[in-house]
């Protein structure tokens, strides 16, 4: 993993100076090798090797370390493409590549750049586009092309909604990744940072009342059928508030401060920053691709309905 300027919320990687060629972000992100591929045998007990079928091994050009078994449809996308997919962005598009790395071994590969877009909420509160590219070589991911923002004075992540979508684009492995179709089809990002902005707007405008914010907590993080003094988290749900009510980074920002945009970010700091993980980088994982992601999906989508 390697990143530019401050050291990024999950605190993994190795420093770059600014401006450096793709060449040195793809020795320095651990993405200087190659997938290839060999197809799957087995040893019946007469000795002799049969080949199966349809199915083949993917595996390290550097290490030779396996990464998964795979149909033969499987096209995966190799580290270098990841990165070569902003080449342009950045060279024309104003685009900075900000940080790129391999997960679990290298069957997650992703890259993620700032599109030079920003958003200012009451109090100074700053709030960064970007684009992050990611796939994976193991069937658990398909290749994302995906805008997501990070709230400055906190490194809090969220992917962007786009009425009801993400606003992401998904190549299944069984086509070939096509990284200029990819680019034309989801834009430069304007229309969804914009659609975006005005939400969160919405949200910093949004006043909200304790009962309400233990009722909105109790719908993301716990059992939204069950009353407030009957959840079964309970203890989840006080350490998020607390966040909430002036324990969260940036909580004391106007913006923030007793809104439904402070109570959407009590809950996307509690996953990218203090909820624990068993792995290095499984937070990380979990933020972007993982449960994580998923609860801050619902987290926003129930904020933008206090909004409403």
């Amino acid at each position: 993993m390697a990143y530019v300027q401050e050291t990024p919320w999950h605190g993994l990687g190795i420093k770059l100076t600014e401006g450096q060629p793709l060449e040195v972000w793809t020795r320095e992100a651990g993405m200087e090798w190659d997938i290839r591929e060999t197809p799957v045998h087995f040893l019946p007990n007469n000795g002799e090797f049969v080949k199966v079928e349809g199915q083949k091994v993917l595996f390290r050009s550097d290490t030779e370390a396996p990464l998964s078994v795979v149909s033969d449809r499987y096209k995966p996308v190799q580290p270098r493409e990841v990165l070569d997919f902003y080449k342009d962005l950045v060279s024309a598009g104003g685009f900075e590549l900000e940080t790129a790395g391999v997960l679990k071994g290298g069957r997650k590969l992703w890259a993620l750049a700032r599109t030079g877009q920003e958003a200012v909420l009451r109090g100074g509160d700053r709030v960064r586009a970007y684009l992050l590219l990611a796939t994976a070589c193991d069937g658990s991911l398909a290749t994302t092309a995906q805008y997501t923002s990070v709230r400055v004075v906190c490194n809090n992540t969220l992917q962007m909604a786009v009425g009801n979508t993400t606003g992401a684009i998904r190549v299944p492995h069984t086509v070939k990744f096509d990284a200029q179709a990819v680019k034309d089809e989801l834009g430069l990002g304007f229309s969804a940072w914009d659609t975006f902005k005005q939400s969160i707007h919405a949200l910093a405008a949004r006043t909200v009342s304790p009962a309400e914010a233990q009722a909105y907590l109790a719908n993301v993080l716990g059992d939204s059928t069950l009353p407030l003094d009957e959840q079964p988290r309970e203890r989840l749900l006080k350490s998020v508030y607390d966040l909430y009510a002036g324990e969260a980074v940036g909580s004391d920002l106007q913006a923030a401060n007793g809104t439904a945009w402070g109570l959407l970010n009590s809950v996307t700091e509690y996953l990218d920053h203090h909820r624990r993980e068993r792995v290095t980088g499984g937070r990380l994982h979990s933020a972007w691709f993982g449960q994580g992601a998923a609860v801050k999906k619902h987290a926003l989508d129930e904020a933008l309905k206090l909004a409403a």
